[in-house]
């Protein structure tokens, strides 16, 4: 999953199979000796194994077990002689499928596209049957129905409920030319979403700029001119040293690379050229998506109308916790009041400092960047090169440990080499409790390789856990981050040297990993992030990021790479006054998103007079001090809702938001200070969210933490725009 902006997104699965509209979930193989890495049922992923050659006979061999199991499924008679085929079956995609997405995320290469594309007619076909099997389907209505209903554990009734769900959503209720259209658009979904998300990634790598002329590059922090002199040297077929200080350079539009350009390069015109790259992103030419965006927002409402929904919106909100766009859009209604004049003022001040110091009239959209960055450093004094020497990965990784010791108990131990990895650079790492015992391992592949590897960061689920009378598996998870890699100078080798935001986000995507690997659910289905709905599944994720601001936790991370000095008090006092810049800024782009993607999936008529393009143009305008640029086509490029599991979903972000904030109040309430009560506080949000994954309804759970349900004053608070209006 990516984030806010691209930044992060936890990749899950529905129980009744996985997503028919995106099969780029995580999950697991295993090395045993066999041909075939993705012919295994336990272990770890032989990522160091897998080819595309493999693809095509594992999902052969998994169509021929498919049949064999599913049969079995649809012959039970209770709930074990259920569960134990349904089990197997969930295990066949899990290992012998997801590692494929996975891989086309992180080592994507035209021959693993090929190969993904070849399969996933077959891939297709056995999740609409088990979707759309009504044997399976009239065993789990027996259930919902029995006298044994009510007195079913909580964990079992969310399992039923979410498979009656979803086999209705999958056209269980279907017949005739209704089903065959359905299913002809359940692939067509899956082909043009992995098509969207390709022409992201190849739009993105198509373009560069060269700066050859040393005046351009004045201005440019250090570990950017690093980053950028690589870029060019890695691009040339002869091995090239890089140059930092006399070039060239290389701008690509990967966010580590285009986002320090726009706001620190003072050759405006280079600035425009970049902006402009980036919001026509897939546009045109080889990798334009203009036509995949109707196409897809077409074949989900005609889905979605043959399932008996009046729109995508209805049919996605079915398995949500808001119950409908009304909630959405009364949060949007909050937000929006609380922000928007805020907005303005915060475009003002910025462009009356441009004018102070040169700029000549208005802010252009390629100037916003670099003058709020310019007005940032004047108001708190420090820039975030300054920052970067205190955040290198290891005294940061040591730093998030430590506050998860203090919060949750938990330990970790590293464990590189007990895992195969898809890249030299992929870490591994073990979950201990307090009595020392391993409770679950993680992959962390922490840095930006734009030739094969897409941007933003996400976690995804690789193994589940699951402990019934015939298996024991304890959780394992993927952190997908695009950090900053290690670069080099005339000294040797620099560590990867993070900027704060890199650290927010590494917080972020652990957040996600501590739900999945900290749950205590024993079913499978409903353990960790499965079973969670969509728009409460960022609350551990932006919890987290709120202890990037605490003094204990971050002075114990920042540690100068060289002199092993600890970020200065001063320092530390200008990041949290900093935390409010902008924050209406950074609060309406979002809302300009969420509200977008809502207003697409609901009263759009993909068939009508009004074009998406306009959609999004008419929603910024309202949402925006500074209205997009006529030719801006960033829609081309939103993979979260095209290519991604957010359609109908990406005011997620905003909701969770409204949990996670409130949810670090209760540690203020108790005192920051207070580490008896913080860790009492920590234990309590461990034993309820973070335990107990999709066994309850998350307002339920959220509810046993926090004693009340959730508002949105503190989010506001620490926003620094006061009361909702």
């Amino acid at each position: 999953m990516c984030g806010p902006g691209g930044q992060s997104a936890a990749a899950k699965k529905p129980y009744f199979g996985y997503d028919i509209g995106d099969f780029s979930g995580i999950q697991k193989a295993a090395l045993r000796p066999m041909s075939n890495p993705l012919l295994q049922t336990d272990g770890l992923p032989a990522y160091d194994k897998i080819t595309p050659e493999h693809v095509g006979p594992a999902v052969e061999s998994i169509t021929k077990e498919f049949e064999t199991l599913l049969k079995q499924a649809e012959e039970s008679t209770d709930w074990e002689s259920l569960k134990k085929p349904m089990g197997k079956l969930d295990l066949l995609f899990e290992y012998g499928w997801s590692p494929i997405g996975h891989l086309l995320g992180v080592a994507n290469s035209d021959e693993l596209r090929d190969a993904h594309e070849a399969a996933i007619p077959q891939i297709i076909g056995m999740v609409l049957q088990l979707g759309q099997s009504k044997p399976l389907y009239e065993r789990y209505c027996a259930f919902r129905d029995s006298d044994d209903w009510a007195g079913m554990p909580s964990a079992k009734k969310r399992i039923v409920e979410k498979a009656i769900l979803s086999a209705q959503q999958s056209g269980i209720g279907l017949e005739g030319d209704d089903l065959e259209r359905f299913n002809e658009i359940a692939e067509q979904l899956s082909q043009v979403g992995t098509e969207f998300s390709n022409n992201v990634l190849d739009a993105t790598n198509a373009w560069h700029l060269d700066i050859t002329d040393p005046a351009d590059a004045e201005g440019f922090p250090d570990t950017y001119r690093r980053v950028a002199a690589g870029n060019f040297a890695a691009a040339q077929e002869e091995a090239t040293e890089p140059d930092p200080e006399k070039g060239p350079w290389r701008v690509k539009l990967d966010g580590p690379s285009f986002t320090p350009f726009i706001q620190h390069c003072r050759n405006r015109a280079l600035r425009e050229q970049a902006y402009r790259a980036y919001v026509t992103r897939a546009s045109g030419g080889e990798h334009d998506n203009t036509t995949l965006i109707d196409e897809i927002l077409k074949l989900r409402k005609e889905q979605s109308q043959l399932l008996g929904y009046e729109n995508f919106a209805e049919n996605s909100l079915a398995n949500k916790m808001a119950a409908d766009t009304g909630e959405i859009q009364q949060m949007f209604d909050q937000l929006l009041g609380a922000s928007l004049e805020s907005g303005k003022r915060e475009l003002e001040e910025v462009t009356r400092f441009a004018n102070d110091n040169g700029h000549e009239g208005e802010l252009a959209h390629w100037d916003v960047g670099f003058w709020a960055e310019r007005l940032r450093e004047h108001k708190y004094a420090y820039t975030e090169e300054e920052l970067r020497p205190y955040f290198s990965l290891e005294p940061v990784l040591d730093g998030l440990f430590d506050l998860c010791t203090k919060l949750f108990g938990v330990t970790f131990k590293a464990a590189d080499g007990e895992a195969p990895v898809w890249n030299q650079d992929v870490r591994f790492f073990h979950v201990l409790n307090e009595d020392n015992a391993q409770i679950a391992s993680f992959y962390l592949d922490p840095y930006s390789r734009p030739e094969n590897k897409r941007p933003g960061a996400w976690m995804a689920d690789c193994v589940g856990r699951s402990f019934t009378s015939s298996e024991s598996r304890l959780p394992v998870c993927h952190l997908v981050c695009n950090s900053t890699p290690p670069t080099k100078n005339q000294d040797g080798e620099i560590p990867s040297l993070m900027t704060f935001r890199e650290v927010e986000t590494l917080f972020h995507e652990f957040g996600h990993g501590l739900q999945h690997m900290l749950t205590t659910v024993d079913l499978r289905d409903v353990a960790g992030i499965s079973g969670v709905e969509w728009d409460a599944v960022e609350l551990p994720s932006q919890f987290m990021e709120n202890w990037c601001y605490h003094r204990e936790t971050l002075l114990g991370m920042a540690k100068h790479y060289q002199s092993g000095e600890t970020l200065p008090d001063e320092l530390f006092e200008k990041i949290c006054k900093a935390r409010t810049y902008r924050a209406a800024s950074q609060m309406l782009r979002q809302l300009q998103f969420g509200m977008t993607d809502i207003e697409l999936h609901s009263n759009f008529d993909p068939s009508g007079s009004e074009s998406a393009f306009e959609v999004h143009e008419r929603i910024a305008k309202q949402t925006s001090a500074l209205p997009p640029l006529p030719e801006n086509k960033f829609l081309c490029a939103f993979s979260h809702i095209f290519a991604g599991g957010y359609a109908a979903g990406y005011y997620s972000y905003k909701w969770a938001e409204v949990l996670s904030a409130d949810a670090f109040a209760a540690f203020e309430d108790v005192g920051l200070d207070n580490s008896e009560a913080v860790a009492a506080t920590g234990r309590k949000f461990r034993d309820t969210v973070l335990a107990q994954g999709g066994s309850r309804h998350p307002m339920e759970i959220y509810e046993e933490f926090r004693g009340r349900k959730p508002t949105v004053e503190a989010l506001l608070r620490h926003s620094g725009l006061g009361a909702a209006s």
